[in-house]
C-alpha cells in the first residue's frame, strides 16, 4: 500500500514536470486540468486564467460541470471567492462557503449554496487567475479543510504560473515561447546561468527543473558519469525557496562504510571511538533548512540506506550512539549513473528507497546525444579557465572547434572541461592566445607533432599511477578508489579511458 501510495505521489510529479513541455496555453490548461482531477477527486474543478490578448476575458477549463453551471462559477462566484484569491494572492479555503462569515453577503454563494471550496491563484508576483475546487452540498469525495490536499494543489498551482506566464508573455517575457534551453524568471535566471547549451535534449532537462525546483519534493538526477549532476544539483537549490540555506555535497561512493553514516547523520559522545566528549556534526544538520545532495546513491551502504529511509518517510534521524530522534528540515537531491533498478533486482539497493527517491527523476542526457552543446561549453570552460587562472584572453581558433566537435567524449561535460582546462594552460605557455587543435589533443598526431607536451605527459603519468594502484591492491576497483579518493564508476571511466588490461 506504502509503495503504491508513492508511486501515485511520483506520477503526480512527474506529471508536473511535464507541463513545461506544453507550447500552448490551451494545451497546458487541457493537460494540467487532467493532471488535477486524476490527483483530487474533486466534484467540480475550473482553471481560469487571464489572457490580455483576449482583452482580460478569461480562458477556462472546468471538470465536472458547464453550460449555465460553469458560466455561474466563472461569472458570478469570482466576485467573491476567486475575486479574494486573485487580490489577495492567498489561498482561500472554506468546509462550507454558504456559511462562511466571510460570503454571507455573496448572493451568488448562499444561492448555489456552495458547500466546501479551495481556490488558490496562480501566478508569482502578478495572479493571472485561480484553481478552483468545489464540492456541491452533500459532496463527500472532496474535503478542502484537509491539509494535505490544500498543500498539493497549492504545489500545482506554482507549478503551473511558470508555463502559463512563459506563454502570456508575463513577467517581461516575450508573447512567443522563448527558445527551450534559454532561461526564465528572475531566481531561476541567476540558478541556470551556469547551464550552457543550445541543445533541445539539454534544454528540455533545464526546463523541468526549473518548473521542478520551487516544489520542494525530492529528485534524483540520472545519467552517465561526468554529465554535470552536481552542478544541477547546485542550481535546483539556487533557484528554490531553500537558497538562502545551505547546499551540501557527499559522495556516498568516496567514504568508506564504516564511516559513511557517522559522515551523514553524526555521532553523539561515545557514538564511536573518534568521538570524544563532544559530538560530531553530520551532514544532515549541517543542510539543515537547505538542500541534500547524495551523488553516486548507487553506492550507499545498506546500514545507511535504512536510515536515510527513516529520514525520507519521518523526516527525523538519530545520530551514531544516540537515543534521542533529531528533526530534520531537508530536501534531499540525489544522483547516480548506476542502473538502481538492476541494483533492486540484485538485493543491493532498496526498493522502498527509490520510489522515495524516485518522486521525480529527471534523466541527463550524455555529450553524445547533445553534440549541439560542444562549442558553447568550451567556450564557457574556458571564459572559466582564463578567470580562474588570471590568463589573458583567449579564444578558441576553428580548428579547436573542428577538433572538439569530431572528437569522441566518453567523460561527457567532465573530461571536457578538463581538456579546455589543460588545453588554456598549454597555450598559455606557447604564448598563444589562441587554443589549437594540438593545444586540446597533444597525443594526436593529425593535430601536433610536438610529442613531449604538459598533457600527454601528465596522461602518463596518470595511467602509470592507477595502474600501480590497481596492481598494489590486487585490482580492487574499491580499495583503488578509495586511495585515489575518487568514486568507483570514475576508476571503471578511467581503466577504458586508459586501456588498461590486467596481467
Amino acid at each position: 500500500m506504502e509503495l503504491e501510495t508513492l508511486r501515485r505521489e511520483r506520477d503526480f510529479y512527474r506529471s508536473l514536470a511535464e507541463l513545461a513541455d506544453h507550447d500552448s496555453v490551451d494545451t497546458l490548461l487541457d493537460a494540467a486540468l487532467g493532471v488535477l482531477v486524476a490527483r483530487v477527486s474533486a466534484r467540480e474543478a475550473m482553471i481560469e486564467v487571464i489572457d490580455d490578448s483576449l482583452d482580460g476575458a478569461p480562458r477556462v477549463v472546468a471538470h465536472g460541470c458547464e453550460g449555465e453551471r460553469l458560466t455561474a462559477i466563472s461569472s458570478f462566484v469570482s466576485r467573491g471567492i476567486i475575486g479574494e484569491a486573485i487580490a489577495t494572492g492567498a489561498t482561500v479555503v472554506t468546509a462550507n462557503a454558504a456559511q462562511d462569515p466571510r460570503f454571507l453577503a455573496f448572493e451568488s454563494v448562499q444561492a448555489h449554496q456552495l458547500e466546501a471550496v479551495l481556490c488558490v491563484p496562480i501566478g508569482q508576483s502578478m495572479h493571472c487567475g485561480v484553481v478552483y475546487l468545489q464540492g456541491r452540498q452533500g459532496a463527500r469525495e472532496f474535503r478542502p479543510y484537509d491539509a494535505a490536499i490544500q498543500r498539493e494543489v497549492e504545489l500545482f498551482a506554482r507549478a503551473l504560473s511558470g508555463p502559463i506566464e512563459r506563454l502570456l508573455g508575463r513577467s517581461g517575457a516575450l508573447a512567443a515561447a522563448p527558445p527551450i534551453a534559454q532561461h526564465r524568471g528572475k531566481d531561476t535566471d541567476d540558478a541556470f546561468t551556469a547551464i550552457r547549451g543550445k541543445s533541445h535534449a539539454m534544454g528540455e532537462v533545464v526546463d523541468r527543473l526549473r518548473l521542478a525546483a520551487p516544489l520542494d519534493v525530492h529528485i534524483l538526477l540520472t545519467g552517465p558519469s561526468g554529465v554535470g549532476k552536481t552542478l544541477l544539483a547546485n542550481a535546483i537549490h539556487l533557484a528554490s525557496r531553500r537558497r538562502s540555506g545551505p547546499f551540501v555535497e557527499i559522495n556516498c561512493a568516496t567514504i568508506p562504510e564504516a564511516l559513511l553514516e557517522n559522515e551523514l547523520f553524526g555521532a553523539d559522545a561515545g557514538g564511536h571511538s573518534a568521538v570524544g566528549r563532544g559530538t560530531v556534526k553530520g551532514k544532515v544538520e549541517a543542510a539543515e533548512g537547505g538542500t541534500l545532495f547524495l551523488d553516486e546513491i548507487g553506492e550507499l551502504a545498506p546500514g545507511a540506506q535504512s536510515k536515510l529511509l527513516q529520514l525520507l518517510q519521518s523526516k527525523t534521524y538519530y545520530r551514531l550512539g544516540g537515543s534521542t530522534p533529531r528533526r530534520a528540515d531537508v530536501r534531499v537531491v540525489a544522483a547516480t549513473n548506476a542502473n538502481l533498478k538492476a541494483a533492486i533486482a540484485e538485493r543491493k539497493f532498496r526498493e522502498d528507497l527509490y520510489y522515495r527517491l524516485h518522486v521525480l527523476e529527471i534523466q541527463v542526457p550524455p555529450l553524445s546525444e547533445r553534440s549541439e552543446d560542444l562549442v558553447p561549453l568550451s567556450f564557457e570552460f574556458l571564459r572559466q579557465v582564463v578567470e580562474r587562472h588570471q590568463l589573458p584572453r583567449k579564444s578558441l581558433s576553428p580548428s579547436a572547434i573542428r577538433a572538439i566537435q569530431a572528437a569522441q567524449w566518453p567523460g561527457n561535460v567532465r573530461q571536457l572541461a578538463n581538456r579546455i582546462e589543460s588545453a588554456a594552460i598549454h597555450a598559455q605557455m606557447r604564448g598563444g592566445d589562441q587554443v589549437e587543435a594540438h593545444d586540446i589533443f597533444p597525443d594526436d598526431p593529425k593535430s601536433s607533432e610536438a610529442a613531449t607536451t604538459l598533457q600527454s605527459a601528465t596522461r602518463r603519468f596518470q595511467r602509470n599511477h592507477i595502474l600501480g594502484v590497481l596492481t598494489t591492491t590486487d585490482w580492487s576497483v574499491l580499495e583503488a578508489a578509495q586511495i585515489l579518493d575518487v568514486s568507483r564508476s570514475q576508476i571503471y571511466n578511467l581503466i577504458r579511458m586508459f586501456e588498461l588490461k590486467r596481467d
